[in-house]
C-alpha cells in the first residue's frame, strides 16, 4: 500500500494540471492578454464561418436557457441590467435615448409622408 501511495504523489488530472497552467499564465500576463487572444480567435471565426454562425450559436444558446430556466428568467436580467444602467448612468441617459429614439421615429414617419406624396416614377409598357 505504500508502495502505491508514492507512485501517486504528485501526480495531478489533467483539469488540475490545465487550471494550475491557466492561473500560471493569468498571473505572468494578465487579463489584457486573455482579451487579445480573445478578440483574434472570434475574428478569425468570423471570418472563416461568417455571421450567420454566431447568430445561429446565439439563438441555439437561448433557446437552450428558456427551456431550462424559463421565459421569466430574461424578465429578471433584463430588470437587474436596467438597474446596474440606471445606477451607473443615471436617469439623463435615458431621457437622451429617447430623444434620440423619437427624432428618429419623426424622420421616418416625415420621410414615408414625402414618399406618398411623391408620385413614382413611370416605368417601360406602363400607361400605355
Amino acid at each position: 500500500m505504500a508502495e502505491k501511495d508514492k507512485t501517486n504523489k504528485g501526480s495531478m488530472t489533467v483539469a488540475e494540471a490545465g487550471r494550475k497552467g491557466g492561473e500560471t499564465v493569468r498571473d505572468e500576463r494578465g487579463r489584457e492578454f486573455y482579451e487579445e487572444i480573445g478578440k483574434k480567435g472570434g475574428e478569425t471565426v468570423k471570418a472563416e464561418r461568417g455571421r450567420e454562425f454566431y447568430e445561429e450559436i446565439g439563438k441555439k444558446g437561448g433557446e437552450t436557457v428558456k427551456a431550462e430556466r424559463g421565459a421569466s428568467f430574461y424578465e429578471e436580467i433584463g430588470k437587474k441590467g436596467g438597474e446596474a444602467v440606471k445606477a451607473e448612468r443615471g436617469a439623463p441617459f435615458y431621457e437622451e435615448i429617447g430623444k434620440k429614439g423619437g427624432q428618429k421615429v419623426r424622420e421616418l414617419i416625415e420621410e414615408g409622408k414625402r414618399a406618398a406624396r411623391t408620385p413614382a416614377p413611370k416605368t417601360e409598357g406602363e400607361g400605355e
